[in-house]
């Protein structure tokens, strides 16, 4: 246990602001962001970067995707802070947050000049099989992986034994802000304690974390809602190892991705883990239950009928008398705790908020509606984090 957590509010647009370059190139390096060093919001950000640089007690902040937890990628003692505050196992690798491609290349090539490293032709590390996905989808909800380089300066407890790593640039004004001021690359999960749903706001980090860690930057709700997507261009085919925020029709626009597979197994399709046996996860949240309420969940895949009275009533124990339900869109508008509408988007922002609402309210088991997956990867990803949390499946 640490002292009282503390949530720090900090306005963004009191931070700085997105200002496009003069550039004619198409590039995320057209992007700066223009600091307001006297407001107080600068200077609580300025704090809790101060608190990465020095302290081994992760800090919680704001992403576009959801709440991270996050350490100094390049500190061991720092990185073990972040699996002791979430009780993560330590076989679960992490994603490294980064500010800027030229900071993800200094950390590649190391011995690269400054010219370089904002070069958009450099030879970066960076396999040329990921410049247009870079193009397009950063700053924002993709993680690419990388093999380690070598005398990686990386904590080896953010690759958990991998000899690759997971790297992002988040499309967030907090967040590249504070790892600017940290200067520092960050390994960041989510927010949560471990099992339980991802934290979109910083309450929902308090709930779970609270007195565990001492800084929590309070940037209002997250916009998407789901982690971000994560890919793997170093094998052939690419693959996705995690579907999130960016589809896998966004990805097969690109240049060499219009191939790219599903490298990851949902348990609606069994009960093992999301990789082969005998092998380690290849990507965070591949391997252990995630997103799990207190209350048992109960999936109706889509198309599956709707639980019925005696369905309801039979779940429930003698001692055991509350029920939870989330609808999405087709069960009756009347039933449920929860109603997140039929638009994905709405869906994927509320749904680890309608778990936790229905936690705060002490229900004893949750039965949910699923929703179609060939409406894109956003539902995909929906899909994939109830199936991890759900204990029974329902189909028809």
């Amino acid at each position: 246990m640490t002292s009282t957590t503390n949530i720090l509010p900090v306005d963004p647009l009191r931070v700085g602001k997105f200002i496009p370059s003069s550039s004619q190139l198409s590039s995320i390096e057209d992007w700066r962001l223009e600091p307001s060093c006297d407001s107080p919001d600068y200077k609580r950000l300025a704090s809790a970067a101060a608190a990465l640089r020095e302290s081994n007690i992760p800090v919680a902040f704001p992403t576009e995707t959801v709440y991270g937890l996050g350490a100094d990628a390049t500190r061991s003692d720092a990185v073990r802070g972040i699996y002791k505050a979430k009780q993560r196992p330590s076989d679960n690798p992490l994603i490294v947050h980064f500010a800027s491609l030229a900071q993800l290349r200094s950390l590649l090539r190391p011995a690269s000049d400054s010219a370089e490293l904002h070069s958009n032709t450099a030879d970066d590390g960076i396999s040329p099989i990921y410049a247009p996905l870079i193009e397009r989808f950063w700053p924002g909800p993709l993680t690419i992986l990388l093999p380690l380089p070598k005398q990686s300066p990386l904590a080896p407890e953010v690759s958990a034994g991998l000899h690759t790593f997971g790297a992002r640039i988040p499309r967030n004004a907090l967040a590249l802000a504070l790892i600017q001021l940290a200067d520092r690359p960050i390994a960041a999960p989510s927010a949560n304690a471990s099992t339980k749903p991802s934290p979109t706001a910083a309450e929902h980090v308090k709930d779970d974390l609270d007195g565990r860690i001492e800084i929590i930057i309070d940037g209002g709700p997250c916009d998407v809602g789901v982690e971000s997507t994560v890919v793997d261009g170093l094998s052939s085919p690419p693959a996705i190892l995690r579907p999130g925020g960016i589809s896998l029709e966004q990805l097969r626009e690109c240049p060499g991705w219009e191939n790219c597979v599903i490298g990851y197994k949902d348990r609606a399709e069994g009960d093992g883990e999301d990789h082969g046996i005998g092998e380690g996860p290849r990507a965070p949240g591949m391997k252990y239950r995630h997103y799990s309420p207190k209350a048992p969940v109960i999936l109706h895949e889509f198309g599956a009928s709707m639980p019925t009275v005696e369905q309801l009533g039979g779940s429930l124990s003698e001692e055991k008398r509350s029920i939870g339900i989330i609808r999405a869109g087709t069960w009756p508008s009347g039933l449920g705790y929860v109603n997140l509408g039929d638009d994905l988007e709405d869906i994927a922002r509320g749904l680890f908020s309608a778990l936790r609402e229905l936690d705060r309210k002490d229900v004893d088991v949750i039965f949910v509606e699923g929703i179609d997956e060939s409406r894109g990867d956003v539902a995909a990803a929906i899909m994939n984090r109830l199936r991890k949390a759900a204990e029974v499946k329902v189909s028809d």
